[in-house]
């Protein structure tokens, strides 16, 4: 560097100080709840959830009458409208059959209840179904991948094999055997016994006991898999590997160091397991074996009004519906969460 050249350094004065704005860390929540909220049919499937939630808990004030309100004079009856939308719904003052009651908003059945009522209320054991019943299953799967998936051996093997001969059965079989078990012998115990003692549980909560034992029991095998394989990996990482050579007690090793990394998967699988449950307790109260009457569900109604959906097809059309909706609703958030959750999107737009 010449003299000149310092000089004329000298003559500019210091080098101006950029200044630098700082910038926050975005957390993988924050990322993941922001790729979801962007995210139109799982917010979409949310709402439809969430409305779900509130009518099915305020479905006793929402609800124009109790969903077991009997009115024979008004069986089959129909508002003015439903004959407008069913062209071969004709009233009778017009040469039909349909006797024509505005009072119910989407018709009443064979016994005179309301349909709009019974649909309001058939969302608790939809809803149930989907809450409990992936509880069970992500309890017991959760329990069975984290042994096999740590242990190895012939624990892993033995454990693997139960998941293996419970695959074989044809799961909707299995559950209507499982169901009809319990519910034929149910009626023959001995009060004060253990088992009198279930029978009794569900029939207070209208037969959703049953079917949450006959549904969880058939579930957990995918997420064993998911789990163990989950676990086969992680418990290959340094930090279990030093915390195991430091003589971290097994149980602490699963709980803070193995499930934390592993739960994920397993949420949004279960997530996308729900509409099948629901569905699972459709089909069982479609063939009687489902929660027990008057008690509503969107099955049994579907059922019901299958004998007479040509002449009424209203009955068997609102519910089913009602259970297409809610059965999307969840496919839609589980796809959301998935896409939210996945580690190769983080810090994409």
């Amino acid at each position: 560097m010449t003299a000149s050249s310092i000089q004329e350094d000298s003559l500019r004065g210091p080098a101006p100080v950029r200044s630098f704005t700082a910038v926050r860390s975005r957390s993988l929540t924050y990322d993941a709840l922001r790729r979801l909220a962007r995210n139109r049919a799982a917010v979409i499937g949310a709402a439809i959830i969430v409305l779900n939630v509130l009518s099915a808990l305020c479905a006793s004030n929402l609800a124009p009458k109790a969903f077991d309100e009997t009115s024979f004079k008004d069986s089959n009856a129909a508002p003015l409208w439903i004959t407008a939308v069913f062209s071969g719904m004709k009233p009778r003052d017009a040469g039909g059959y349909i006797k024509v009651n505005d009072s119910y908003t989407l018709g009443a059945d064979k016994l005179g209840r309301d349909l709009l009522s019974r649909i309001i209320y058939g969302a608790r054991v939809s809803l149930a179904v989907g809450i409990v019943t992936p509880l069970i299953s992500l309890i017991v799967g959760l329990f069975v991948g984290l042994i096999a998936g740590y242990e190895g051996g012939w624990v892993d093997n033995l454990l693997m094999r139960v998941v293996d001969i419970m695959f074989a059965f044809p799961t909707y079989l299995l559950i209507v055997l499982l169901m009809a078990v319990f519910r034929l012998s149910a009626g023959a115990l001995e009060p004060g016994s253990p088992a009198y003692a279930f029978s009794q549980l569900d029939a207070s909560t209208g037969g959703l006991l049953f079917i949450f034992i006959g549904i969880g029991v058939t579930s957990w095998m995918g997420d064993a898999r998911l789990i163990r394989g989950q676990v086969l990996s992680v418990r290959e990482n340094d930090y279990v590997l030093a915390a195991y050579a430091i003589g971290v007690p097994t149980r602490r090793i699963l709980l803070r160091h193995i499930l934390p990394n592993v739960i994920g998967p397993l949420i949004i699988a279960e997530t996308l397991a729900i509409p099948g449950y629901i569905g699972y307790e459709a089909f069982l109260s479609f063939i009687g074996l489902g929660v027990n009457p008057p008690t509503p569900s969107w099955g049994g109604m579907i059922a019901e009004g299958a004998q007479v959906i040509q002449s009424y097809p209203n009955q068997a059309i609102f519910p089913a519906l009602a259970l297409f909706l809610l059965i999307f609703a969840f496919n839609f958030l589980g796809d959301g969460l998935r896409d939210a959750l996945d580690p190769t999107l983080r810090g994409r737009e």
